[in-house]
């Protein structure tokens, strides 16, 4: 089997964005933002779905996180799609629920190249770690744009908001190792198309 590996590069006057992912690798990782609970998320994300990554990212954090949070999802994307390839022999669609204490998120995507964000999070009680709901959902919009994934994210229910993204990194991370696993009686592209 090919190992499916990529490196991703973005930079701009705004952000610099160095990323590897193995994705059949056991979830190890060394994530620097500059933002230690997007840090925490990111580390939980490859831990959860088995990728080694690696995210050096430098931004320009004084004016906010938003140009760092939606360059490393652009750039992990990025990351992905390559690591990916043609995907044959892919699941290619995955889902994943995980509960965070009162907070139960569910995941569905599909690997398909028809780039799709479907976010339904509540309106969280407690925000304390200054990275918000609103940011993760424009990470994953940039993470579904430039990865080509149709991705549906809905939060069920959860009151504490760092419980409510905890769910929701995590769901997607196993989401995607279901969808990017192989199965031996797919031959070529999961499509009718040929291709993906």
């Amino acid at each position: 089997m090919m190992e499916r590996y990529a490196t991703a590069v973005r930079q701009t006057t705004e952000t610099q964005i160095d990323i590897s992912i193995a994705i059949d690798g056991a979830g190890s990782y060394e994530i620097s933002t500059g933002i230690p609970f997007f840090d925490h998320m990111l580390s939980l994300f490859a831990r959860h779905g088995f990728f080694d990554l690696t995210i050096q990212a430098k931004g320009d954090l004084e004016v906010d996180f938003h140009h760092t949070v939606e360059d490393v999802g652009l750039v992990l994307g990025d990351a992905v799609k390559k690591a990916l390839g043609d995907k044959e022999g892919i699941r290619r669609y995955g889902s994943a629920a995980v509960p965070m204490d009162e907070a139960l998120t569910e995941t569905v995507l599909d690997l398909s190249n028809r780039p799709f964000l479907v976010f339904n999070a509540p309106a969280a009680v407690s925000a304390e770690t200054g990275f918000g709901i609103p940011l993760a959902k424009e990470f994953f919009r940039a993470f579904a744009t430039n990865g080509g994934l149709t991705l549906h994210i809905n939060t069920a229910y959860g009151e504490n908001e760092h419980h409510v993204i905890e769910s929701i990194f995590k769901a997607t991370a196993r989401a995607l190792d279901a969808a990017s696993g192989f199965d031996e009686r797919i031959s070529g592209p999961l499509s009718t198309k040929g291709s993906l």
